[in-house]
């Protein structure tokens, strides 16, 4: 378990539990407006069902993160309180991992937390034996392309993403 003290406050990175889940699926929400691909959907076509809005999707794709590798995602703490976290993906055969979500509390932003989550879990790749990671984010997320290439990672290639209605 990794700490440090910021302000007499102390955060902990942890490994997810899952009674985290809420939680984790709350700062979603919170924190993915304006950057993510579903609320991008949904602004463009419209809700196309009317029980599942583009918040529902995507704290949908924290559940997949648990469900294909709950041991490889971290639960940041402040003060016993989660203010954020990371998710990843191992890929052993092609010695490859992957951070599919991460996301920080509005209240805890600018503490330097995203950037500890990430080393976190470049760490715990090592660990595996990986010998890559990769990380990806939308060209509305200023915030991620500013981070992750001051983390050490290189940008690779742009994907468009295309939709229609059906």
């Amino acid at each position: 378990m990794s700490s440090v003290v910021i302000m007499k406050d102390t955060i902990q990175i942890r490994k997810f539990t899952a009674t985290d889940l809420d939680t984790l699926r709350h700062i979603t929400v919170a924190s993915f407006g304006g950057v993510a691909l579903e609320q991008t959907l949904e602004e463009r076509l419209g809700i196309w069902d009317q029980s599942r809005d583009w918040k529902a999707r995507k704290a949908d794709h924290i559940d997949e993160d648990c469900r294909a590798n709950p041991d490889g995602i971290f639960v940041a703490e402040l003060n016993g309180e989660i203010v954020g976290y990371i998710t990843t993906r191992v890929d052993l055969i092609n010695s490859r991992g992957r951070i599919p979500n991460m996301a920080v509390t509005e209240a805890a932003r600018g503490m330097g937390l995203g950037r500890r989550l990430i080393h976190h879990a470049l760490d715990y790749f090592r660990e595996e034996g990986l010998k890559v990671a990769q990380i990806e984010t939308m060209a509305s997320n200023a915030i991620g392309q500013h981070l992750y290439p001051s983390c050490g990672f290189q940008e690779m290639e742009r994907q468009v993403h295309y939709a229609m209605r059906l």
